[in-house]
């Protein structure tokens, strides 16, 4: 199949013309990043948004992966000497995987089986004479007599038809029309049923799933996943139940030509061994594989769409935070880092059991809040987190009675792959001078000030906000959450003199070498004060200064655009356009709030006509010459910061509280309100009027502040039950 051909079966898939998938083929295969596509070459790609052209990239890989395996088919069953024109013509059409490898079943090279022992006995004549059904009259027997042979180890008649019949069994096996009619017939009515195994004795977390039964067309991903689990730890048993009579009489249909064979019985037989032994057990691993599919591709959605509401929440910037990393025998490690991200100070502090050294705790974290003027307290979410956050909550209001005037709040922050990150290589480099757990607290501490630039450390699937995230697909999901860094960094822009060489990894077009090599520029030469010292970097070159300079800025640049998401490509159409209206760049800064009135009026389509650009970059150019330097997390709603604590023992049911949803998944959304446990906004609690939902992420997402109403506590299991409001 050539390109082309690919380009045209796209299309039609993904409702997109195929110039405008050969256009995206041509600029991937060149080695183009999406963030670059969807933002600087708008008018090349027809205005493909990065949703788009992700599923344009993601289509191409698959069908040209189909291709290849169309091929490698192709050349076996050549090489064979087997390929009909029929035969190829079928090949040649399959649009997916499962029908290619259907096709190619008959001709796979296998492994030892009952069929090809009895084919190198010679039996398959006697297969074939038994398949055709023709013979109606005369003892099967005599006609399995000739193919008696003990040298080859067919030693009696029965002997012979059993060997036959193995082949049969094949035959039926590979039969392109039963098995697709029985994969159709287990959608529809199969049923997944899973028992707890005898071997297990103690209470597990899959007790739900102990005496579980459910139609295989209404199981939904994260069943599917548990039964998995649940499987792979040996705590359950999981089968596939279908109707055995009503199956073989549905392969009957296409494997019975005559009544009146004499060789019925056999055929019979053949048939129900085929089912048992190789239809049922092949159809239901690919079942199961396939809702496994399923399973993964919704957990990973769901893993990213919540990866993104996390990594894009507002920073807290400009704040000297003060960050404790709870625990109870080694201590609280405690960590200072400036509005920058600078680490200024730590130390350790023992203020919760077994210890309990409150007074000298506090005086310890009165003296550094007074030092280094703190504006917030963060608190990572782990062991010891709430009689540590207990701790905060009344030394602030024993502080704030002694200053009125310094005003402190906390946060509660999860930690979530803080541990992995202060035990990586990258940690320490940061830090060579600190032990783990000091570099883990000042990950918490910064992940307030700027979530995007300190996760970005982290490996994703160790965030926290995901379902199952170690047992799906791990290479798609890491395709998929890395994909989705690539987003948020690229659609935020970094800060060419700050960001971190694990930052600037994730820049359009930018490597990990590439990126050390910028932060060893700025070590050895200074801050940059244009993109196009970029090029004087090692190993950055002309494309990938185009891929990457319109994501990175500099704040204190010369040339004002540099802080901007304007291309430099397009700076000699931006000035111009500047002239054009009277904007004095050297002062973008100060008009920036007055230009939309310039923009309102001006006229678009003559504008692009007459500096030579599309109408996307001229709008491009136009929000940022009105927003210079603009961070579009800016605009969501700011972390809930809290001066106070409450207990569990302080709730009722009815009680109306604010909350931070810290995890969505298919049943609902975890919210912290600031109790010890987080509580579950169940999907049924989630409509308003009667409204039924569902999807939780059509009504919330991780890090939105919500009202919720308290439904139930379970004080003794710490459970709460919320309604939102």
């Amino acid at each position: 199949m050539t390109d082309t051909q690919i380009f045209d079966l796209i299309s039609k898939d993904l409702a997109i013309s195929s110039r405008q998938i050969s256009v995206v083929s041509k600029f991937l295969d060149e080695g183009a990043t999406i963030p670059f596509l969807a933002r600087y070459r708008r008018e090349a790609t027809g205005d493909l948004d990065e949703e788009k052209l992700r599923q344009v990239r993601d289509a191409l890989e698959y069908r040209r992966t189909l291709e290849d395996r169309r091929e490698s088919i192709l050349k076996t069953i050549t090489d064979q000497d087997k390929l009909t024109p029929e035969l190829k013509k079928a090949i040649d059409d399959a649009g997916d995987f499962k029908t290619l490898e259907d096709l190619y079943l008959p001709y796979k090279p296998k492994r030892k089986t009952r069929a090809t022992v009895a084919r190198d006995k010679g039996l398959e004549p006697l297969a074939a004479l038994m398949w055709e059904q023709e013979t109606k009259k005369g003892d099967p027997k005599e006609y399995a007599t000739p193919y008696v042979d003990p040298e080859k180890g067919v030693n009696n008649v029965d002997e012979a038809l059993q060997g036959a019949m193995d082949i049969i069994a094949e035959w039926v096996n590979e039969n392109i029309d039963v098995r697709e009619r029985l994969r159709s017939d287990i959608r529809k009515y199969g049923v997944l049923e899973s028992r707890k195994s005898s071997t297990v004795k103690e209470r597990t977390v899959f007790e739900s799933y102990y005496e579980f039964r459910c139609p295989v067309k209404y199981i939904k991903p994260h069943q599917t996943l548990a039964l998995n689990r649940g499987e792979r730890e040996g705590v359950l048993l999981v089968d596939l139940l279908i109707d055995e009579e009503k199956t073989l009489g549905n392969i009957d249909e296409y494997v019975l030509k005559d009544d009146d064979s004499i060789f019925l019985d056999y055929i019979y037989d053949a048939i129900e061994d085929a089912w048992k032994r190789l239809l049922k057990p092949s159809l239901e691993r690919e079942l199961r594989a396939e809702l496994t599919e399923k399973a993964d591709e919704h957990a990973i959605v769901t893993f990213a769409r919540n990866l993104r509401n996390l990594l894009m929440q507002p920073p807290l910037s400009s704040k000297t935070v003060l960050g404790i990393d709870p625990a109870f025998r080694t201590g609280c490690k405690v960590a200072l880092v400036d509005p920058y991200g600078k680490y200024l100070e730590g130390t350790t502090i023992y203020p919760v059991p077994p210890h309990n050294q409150v007074e000298a705790s506090e005086a310890v974290l009165e003296q550094l809040v007074e030092k280094y003027k703190v504006d917030l307290i963060a608190i990572g979410n782990g062991t010891a987190s709430r009689e540590t956050e207990q701790f905060v909550a009344d030394f602030l209001r024993k502080y704030g009675e002694k200053h009125p005037d310094h005003k402190i709040s906390y946060l509660i922050v999860n930690e979530a792959g803080a541990s992995v990150y202060s035990a990586s290589d990258l940690a320490r480099r940061e830090f060579p001078e600190l032990d783990a757990a000091q570099r883990g607290n000042i990950s918490i501490a910064r992940r307030v000030q700027d979530p995007l630039a300190e996760l970005v450390k982290i490996d994703p699937k160790s965030i926290g906000v995901g379902l199952y995230q170690h047992d799906v697909n791990q290479i798609r999901l890491m395709q998929s959450l890395n994909d989705v860094v690539e987003s948020c960094v690229n659609t935020v822009g970094i800060n060419l003199n700050s960001a971190s060489s694990a930052l600037l990894n994730h820049v359009s077009g930018l490597t990990q070498s590439v990126a050390d090599n910028i932060v060893k520029w700025r070590e050895e030469k200074g801050p940059f004060v244009s993109r196009h010292q970029l090029m004087d970097v090692q190993g950055m070159g002309p494309f990938r200064f185009e891929q990457a300079a319109g994501f990175l800025r500099i704040t204190e640049a010369e040339n004002p655009l540099d802080n901007t998401a304007i291309h430099p490509e397009s700076y000699d159409v931006t000035q111009k356009l500047c002239k054009r209206l009277d904007i004095d760049l050297d002062k973008l800064g100060e008009t920036a709030p007055a230009l939309p009135l310039k923009f309102r009026d001006l006229d678009k389509q003559k504008t692009v006509e007459e500096l030579g650009i599309g109408l996307p970059t001229l709008e491009l150019i136009i929000e940022n010459l009105s927003k210079p330097g603009r961070d579009p997390r800016e605009s969501l709603p700011q972390p809930l910061l809290r001066q106070d604590i409450l207990k569990i023992d302080d709730l009722a049911p009815g009680q109306i509280l604010e909350g931070t949803v810290r995890n969505v998944v298919d049943f609902g959304a975890f919210v912290d309100i600031g109790v010890k446990e987080d509580g579950l906004l169940h999907i049924s609690k989630m409509g308003r009027e009667g409204h039924r939902v569902e999807n939780p992420h059509e009504v919330v997402a991780v890090g939105d502040i919500i009202q919720v109403q308290i439904e139930s506590i379970d004080k003794e299991r710490g459970r709460i039950g919320f309604a939102l409001v």
